[in-house]
């Protein structure tokens, strides 16, 4: 909680620290330019990465594995777009890092080696050529036919059944 709240105050103020000093060596207008350039190539970055990672994520899922690394990169890419979108030179180093999927691919693979991140499993009933009973063994599929009957077709002792009250 303490950490969060420093944080919560010093990102700020080194943000308008740097855009002071990088204002009084570019001007302004570029200062502010560039904070916005930043913005929009965050943008267009975090939208084909998003996509890029979200397939990786599918293929994973069909084959039955988990996709910890894809999910974890996930994540990382909404901090970055986010960071990304505050204005300011130094959030805008950690969105990029988080974005470039070279500098995001082995961050998440630390994280992953560093945390239980990557010790769940996947446990389903599709994995490994479907259904399987509680054993883990094979279960039996039976084949079979039905007929499907009217209901005016229906037998006399049905019928009792589901009206007991009813006279034969």
């Amino acid at each position: 909680m303490r950490a969060a709240s420093f944080l919560f105050f010093i990102i700020p103020l080194v943000e308008m620290i740097i855009l002071i000093q990088v204002g009084g060596m570019i001007g302004p207008l570029p200062t502010v330019g560039l904070v916005v350039l930043t913005a929009i190539c965050g943008v267009s970055l975090l939208r084909s990465e998003g996509m890029a990672t979200l397939s990786r994520v599918q293929e994973k899922l069909q084959r039955g594995e988990i996709p910890e690394s894809e999910l974890l990169e996930g994540i990382m890419l909404i901090v970055g777009g986010a960071l990304l979108l505050t204005p300011g030179f130094a959030t805008d180093i950690f969105g990029f890092v988080c974005l470039i999927p070279v500098l995001r691919g082995p961050l998440a693979a630390r994280i992953i080696r560093s945390t239980s991140f990557g010790k769940f499993q996947m446990h389903s009933q599709f994995q490994r050529g479907g259904f399987r009973n509680k054993d883990g063994q094979s279960g039996q599929t039976i084949d079979g036919e039905f007929v499907s009957e009217p209901i005016d077709d229906v037998p006399a002792a049905k019928a009792n059944l589901e009206n007991p009250n009813k006279p034969q």
